[in-house]
C-alpha cells in the first residue's frame, strides 16, 4: 500500500493558526511545539457529500488529549470547527477529502523541553486534501512487528498524540516485508493494533477486537461495534493472540483513512478461505452507508454548520 500524489492537490489552502495560505507558502515556526519535540495532538477527518463523519467525537478527543497534555488556552470545539470551515470552502472541496487537523502546544520564547516557554497558545493547523481511501479492498496483507506498543503507564494511547515514531518504525518493517501493515503487540504479547489501524476478527460468527490498553480508543471502532450490535452480531472486547488471529474466520481493519478492509494473509497465514467474509461484507456496507449520509434517522441527525457546506454526520447507527 503506497500513497501516490493527486493532481487535484497542487494549490492546495492550508490553515496554520488561523492564516490561510498556498500550500508551498505556509510556514510553521521552528519554534513550534511540534517541530521542538513532537508536543502535538491530531485528528484525521472525513468530508464526504459535504459532512464530516463524527465531527463531535473527533474533536472531543483532539481536546481531551490535549487537556490530558496541560495545553494552555485550547480552543472550544466551535472555534476548531469554524477553521475547518474556512479551511474548506477557501478550497472548495466538498467530497473525497481527507483533513489532518493537528494542534500544537504553540511557539516557544526560545528552544527547549518546558511548556512554560509555550506563551502564546495552541498553533492549530487544518490540512484538506483529496484523498481516495488508501487501501485495497479486496484485502491486504499484514506482517507482525517487532516494535511494541507501549504500556499505559509509560505513554497513554488515551492521548492522541503526535509521536508516530513507533508506528513509523512497524511500517518499515512492514515495507521491508513486502506487506501493507504491521501488526503490534502490547507489552505483555497480545495483540493492540497495527501502525494506522485497529484489528477486528470474527471466529465462529462472533466479531472481537482488542481492548483500548495499548492502543487508541478509534473512533471508527466505535461505529464498527455500535453496528455490530445493531445488526445482531455477537460482539466482544479482550486480550487476544497471534494465533487466534492467524486462525479467525475472516479479519479486518478499521480507521478514517480507509474505512473497513479486509485482512487477507497474516505473517503469510491465510486468513478464512483468503477472500473478505460475511460479517466483514456486511458491517463493510453497514458503516459506509452511515459514513456517506444515506441511511439517517431523521432530518435532524445533520447539523448544518453555520456559513458552510459542511454538516456533522450522525453519531447514531440505524438499527437493522
Amino acid at each position: 500500500m503506497l500513497q501516490s500524489y493527486d493532481e487535484r492537490n497542487r494549490d492546495l489552502i492550508v490553515n496554520v493558526g488561523g492564516q490561510l495560505s498556498h500550500r508551498d507558502q505556509a510556514a510553521v515556526s521552528p519554534f513550534d511545539s511540534a517541530v521542538q519535540g513532537g508536543d502535538a495532538v491530531w485528528e484525521g477527518l472525513r468530508l464526504s457529500a459535504g459532512r464530516i463523519f463524527r465531527l463531535d467525537e473527533h474533536l472531543a478527543r483532539l481536546r481531551n488529549s490535549a487537556k490530558a497534555l496541560a495545553f494552555d488556552h485550547i480552543p472550544s470545539a466551535e472555534e476548531i470547527t469554524e477553521q475547518i470551515r474556512r479551511t474548506v470552502a477557501a478550497n472548495g472541496m466538498r467530497d473525497g477529502v481527507h483533513i489532518r487537523l493537528t494542534l500544537t502546544r504553540g511557539v516557544k520564547i526560545t528552544s527547549g523541553m518546558d511548556p512554560r516557554l509555550n506563551q502564546a497558545g495552541p498553533t492549530l493547523i487544518v490540512l484538506p486534501e483529496y484523498k481516495d481511501p488508501v487501501y485495497d479492498f479486496s484485502g491486504i496483507t499484514l506482517v507482525t512487528a517487532s516494535v511494541r506498543r507501549p504500556a499505559p503507564d509509560c505513554l497513554d494511547p488515551k492521548i492522541h498524540h503526535n509521536n508516530l515514531l513507533p508506528s513509523i518504525m512497524a511500517k518499515i518493517e512492514a515495507n521491508v516485508a513486502g506487506a501493507d501493515d504491521a501488526v503490534m503487540l502490547d507489552h505483555r504479547g497480545f495483540i493492540a493494533e497495527t501502525n494506522a489501524t485497529h484489528i477486528f476478527l470474527v471466529t465462529g460468527g462472533t466479531l472481537a477486537t482488542p481492548t483500548t490498553v495499548s492502543c487508541p480508543e478509534g473512533i471508527t471502532r466505535a461505529v464498527v461495534l455500535e453496528l455490530a450490535a445493531a445488526a445482531g452480531i455477537a460482539c466482544e472486547t479482550g486480550d487476544y493472540t497471534l494465533p487466534q488471529l492467524y486462525t479467525a474466520d475472516e479479519a479486518f481493519v478499521t480507521g478514517t483513512m480507509g474505512g473497513l478492509v479486509p485482512v487477507v494473509t497474516v505473517d503469510g497465514r491465510t486468513i478464512g478461505d483468503g477472500q473478505p467474509g460475511p460479517v466483514t461484507k456486511q458491517l463493510t456496507e453497514l458503516y459506509a452507508n452511515l459514513s456517506a449520509g444515506t441511511e439517517w434517522l431523521s432530518s435532524t441527525d445533520t447539523v448544518p454548520l453555520p456559513g458552510s457546506a459542511i454538516t456533522r454526520a450522525p453519531n447514531t447507527p440505524v438499527a437493522r
